[in-house]
């Protein structure tokens, strides 16, 4: 897993610029509207949540123990937490949009993850996974953090999905542009996405796929167990949609 300080200086490059601006693209055209949706992201979302912020009811975002944490906003209220991926510190049915990007692929607690991911999630609510393509050129270099992990196919990510009881909706590739420096590649970066997608589409850099909770399969006993309470964090404040006490308290594993 990347450290949340190389995922940082990644995106703050011209590369990771570039990165950020066409996944962002991709993600506003499956949610062109978030008015009054609670969004939470997962791993590290937050250069893709910023431009989404003041247009959601309330936005966070969990990074995992393993990676770090880093503030964000940069200014204002602190609106990120530190938890453990199979432990989210939020109340059943509290979360409308679940983003993750930089997590599925280097979790060691990949089920666990979505396990969790379906209990927070309302029953009309969406779940959109970014990994790197396992058929992209991305997934192959390990200087960029779509490099590291377990890169998947569409189909795999489906089916993982499906297993976890998760219904795909749709599903859509980013990122064609190569993972270069040069700033006349980067400069035609609009130019690598319509070729992509209109002659490669399965050589994406990332591959993004959206799922709703599948709410008629019968709760299995390990999404009945007992819930650890976790140290309480302020950007978990007011995700409850039950009247006492929703808002689970999470935790830092050792």
């Amino acid at each position: 897993m990347s450290d949340v300080i190389d995922l940082r200086d990644f995106y703050k490059g011209d590369l990771g610029q570039v990165a950020r601006g066409m996944i962002r693209r991709a993600v506003r055209r499956i949610w062109p509207d978030l008015k009054g949706m609670r969004l939470l992201g997962i791993g590290y979302p937050t250069p893709f949540l910023t431009s989404l912020l003041h247009e959601s009811e309330r936005t966070v975002a969990v990074m995992p123990a393993s990676q770090g944490v880093l503030v964000w906003p940069p200014e204002g209220r602190n609106l990120v937490t530190l938890a453990d991926e199979g432990e989210l510190p939020f109340a059943d049915c509290s979360i409308d949009r679940v983003l993750v990007v930089h997590a599925l692929e280097v979790s060691e607690e990949a089920r666990a993850m979505l396990k969790e991911i379906w209990r927070v999630l309302a029953g009309g609510g969406r779940l959109l996974i970014i990994v790197p393509n396992r058929r992209g050129i991305w997934a192959r270099l390990e200087r960029t953090p779509f490099g590291l992990g377990r890169p998947y196919t569409i189909s795999q990510l489906s089916h993982l999905l499906r297993d976890e009881r998760f219904i795909p909706v749709g599903s859509q590739g980013a990122l064609f542009i190569p993972p270069a420096r040069s700033r006349t590649i980067l400069r035609a970066a609009p130019f690598w996405e319509r070729i992509g997608k209109r002659f490669f589409p399965s050589f994406s850099g990332v591959i993004l796929v959206e799922a709703g909770k599948q709410i008629y399969a019968k709760p299995t006993a390990e999404v009945l167990r007992p819930r650890r309470h976790l140290v309480y964090t302020p950007a978990a404040r007011g995700l409850s949609r039950q009247p006492q006490g929703a808002v689970q308290k999470a935790a830092l594993k050792g």
